[in-house]
């Protein structure tokens, strides 16, 4: 069985540094499952930690790919799971970072097999209106167009296209690959209270925009599809083309990274059952004990 630990929550509730004192404490390395911040360059935009916090521990799966390559969750399945066993296999504890919750599920539950995209069925679903997919995702397949985030079109078309593909509901593709069932003892779920989080998130906007982030995405060129998903990529982009002004742009991004951040939520709440732990009622080195502590009795009862 991999020793992994998982450190989940939504964007702006300190994972990043928690996870890096944890590490340091127990000598443990951290195997990122940002959907972002595995790309390499926009390192204000996607929040990628400090250099400081990454000196901490050793780090995986951060920065490791170009913006101009597409990525998918079982790209980042296999990539995840070679950094976790060769952390493994140095004899460490892989603590296994994310907001990202797909990316989690499959690890925790694999993924199943699913076809390749097909260039002519993706044309003709491109060329339909968001509404017109959501209507007949909603018709081949009810369920799957209850669960997934229906204004993200990317997800909407590939949910789509899996259904017409295979013939089957994409709800009814069994896993692979991956643990049957997450242990509720392998990881913790941290959150804050809305209020504090929601602040977090307004002043670390603020800040990426003191530290320059309109001239990163100025000079970051072409981002693929799936790059070019990143929260504040086109509402900057839209700023350097003046079609907004800059607190537009700004309000704009909170707006959305506390959207992103109430999904996030709720996703943990739903579909983990991982150990909730509030972070508003505890001090950075209290949580980081908390987890440590976790971290290292559940490695006693499960070392090879």
């Amino acid at each position: 069985m991999r020793r992994t630990f998982y450190i989940v929550g939504p964007t702006a509730t300190g994972k990043s540094e928690l996870a890096a004192d944890v590490a340091r404490e127990i000598g443990a390395e951290i195997v990122s499952a940002d959907a972002f911040q595995i790309y390499g360059g926009l390192d204000l935009l996607t929040a990628k930690p400090e250099s400081s916090t990454l000196a901490k521990a050793p780090h995986h799966l951060i920065g490791t790919i170009p913006l101009t390559e597409e990525m998918n969750a079982e790209k980042f399945r296999r990539a995840a799971t070679c950094a976790i066993e060769e952390t493994n296999s140095r004899r460490k504890l892989a603590i296994v970072v994310s907001g990202s919750g797909f990316y989690i599920k499959t690890l925790t539950h694999g993924l199943a097999p699913l076809p390749e995209s097909d260039a002519k069925l993706r044309e003709k679903l491109n060329a339909m209106s968001l509404n017109e997919l959501r209507s007949q995702l909603a018709q081949v397949d009810p369920e799957a167009a209850r669960k997934i985030d229906l204004k993200n079109r990317r997800r909407v078309v590939r949910a789509l296209e899996i259904c017409l593909l295979t013939g089957k509901p994409v709800s009814a593709q069994r896993p692979q690959g991956g643990a049957s069932r997450s242990d509720p003892h392998t990881g913790v779920f941290v959150f804050r209270d809305r209020e504090e989080l929601y602040e977090r998130i307004n002043q670390r906007v603020e800040t990426i925009f003191e530290r320059g982030v309109i001239e990163e995405v100025r000079g970051a060129g072409v981002t693929s599809a799936t790059a070019s998903q990143m929260i504040g990529l086109r509402e900057i982009r839209e700023f350097l083309a003046g079609k907004k002004t800059l607190p537009q742009c700004i309000e704009e991004i909170q707006r959305a990274t506390r959207r992103y951040a109430k999904r996030q939520l709720t996703w943990f709440r739903r579909q983990t059952n991982f150990v909730p732990l509030n972070l508003s009622f505890l001090t950075h080195n209290e949580a980081v004990k908390w987890i440590s502590l976790r971290m290292l009795s559940k490695a006693g009862t499960r070392d090879d």
